[in-house]
């Protein structure tokens, strides 16, 4: 409900579910309007699950557990949902109205669902836009990040949206990390800092510890996953490597398996697996329907 321009979770609403078991990749250059499904807690192949409305790259995506919402993309600002337990082509939701384009930022709590970081011509501002999942419609004014950028990692222990790292308004890559109460309109607050620079990385997450894995650093692309105890501010610490330096990978994670898919600079179509509360590389995990980077990842049931 709002209260005196405030969002505030009811009762009924606060624990909402942000993840699944379902793993769902979305879209990317060569990937198109492609939609993929995996089951995390069983590697193996990912499946197609139908097609996006458009054709997108650099979108993001978010969970209210049953519903998932893909904001975004190339210069958009539309956003399309699916329901995760039903395979099928996507349908719209609304637009995006002070963010959009390639790439916004995405975080939910299961309720809401929050979205920043460039605007539809791919411009960095500051601006916070949600929606109330549930519900479909455009999005409304949230509040402001700390600093203008896009191409950042996001993540949700259900309560703080937590985004990572991106390219600021000079398009240099940023080392911050920073945090919203999600259930609370408001601007964002610092969180510490990533152990370098580092842009367009793949993000996942458990109920208690963010990954963030990948990206370029400036100087070229990077193999490199850190981690956060998202309830607690500080810096990232090392976690170990993917299997191959990667920018702009999607990523998925249920309750204990983060999967990280696609990247490039070369476009490849793999996946690679980590269990999250355990530091260690990654593993393989099996094969996308289609080689792409700039895809985005988000779970649900």
């Amino acid at each position: 409900m709002l209260v005196s321009g405030a969002l505030s979770l009811t009762p009924s609403a606060a624990g909402g579910v942000w993840y699944g078991e379902r793993g769902m990749f979305f879209g990317g250059e060569s990937g198109g309007n492609v939609m993929d499904y995996i089951t995390i807690a069983t590697t193996g192949n990912a499946t197609d699950f139908g097609n996006l409305i458009n054709t997108i790259y650099g979108q993001n995506s978010c969970s209210g557990g049953s519903r998932i919402i893909i904001a975004g993309g190339n210069s958009l600002s539309s956003m399309d949902y699916i329901t995760v337990s039903t395979p099928s082509n996507a349908q719209s939701f609304g637009s995006l109205t002070n963010v959009g384009g390639r790439r916004c930022s995405a975080v939910a709590d299961g309720t809401y669902a929050v979205f920043g970081g460039v605007l539809s011509n791919n411009s960095r501002t500051t601006k916070l836009d949600y929606v109330t999942i549930s519900t479909t419609g455009n999005s409304v004014s949230f509040g402001d990040c700390v600093d203008s950028g896009g191409y950042r990692g996001s993540l949700s222990n259900g309560t703080r949206g937590i985004f990572v790292g991106g390219s600021l308004a000079s398009g240099a890559p940023s080392v911050n990390i920073e945090y919203i109460t999600i259930a609370s309109t408001g601007n964002g607050t610092d969180f510490g800092d990533l152990g370098a620079v580092r842009n367009h990385g793949g993000a996942c997450e458990d109920a208690t510890r963010g990954i963030y894995g990948g990206g370029n650093e400036g100087a070229g692309y990077v193999n490199r996953i850190e981690y956060i105890t998202m309830a607690t501010n500080g810096n990232a610490t090392d976690f170990g490597d993917l299997g191959s330096n990667l920018e702009s990978l999607g990523a998925c994670a249920n309750t204990t398996r983060g999967v990280f898919g696609g990247g490039g600079s070369a476009q490849v179509n793999t996946m690679q697996y980590i269990t999250i509360q355990t530091t260690s590389n990654t593993t393989d995990f099996g094969d996308l329907t289609v080689a792409r980077m700039g895809l985005s990842g988000c779970s649900g049931d």
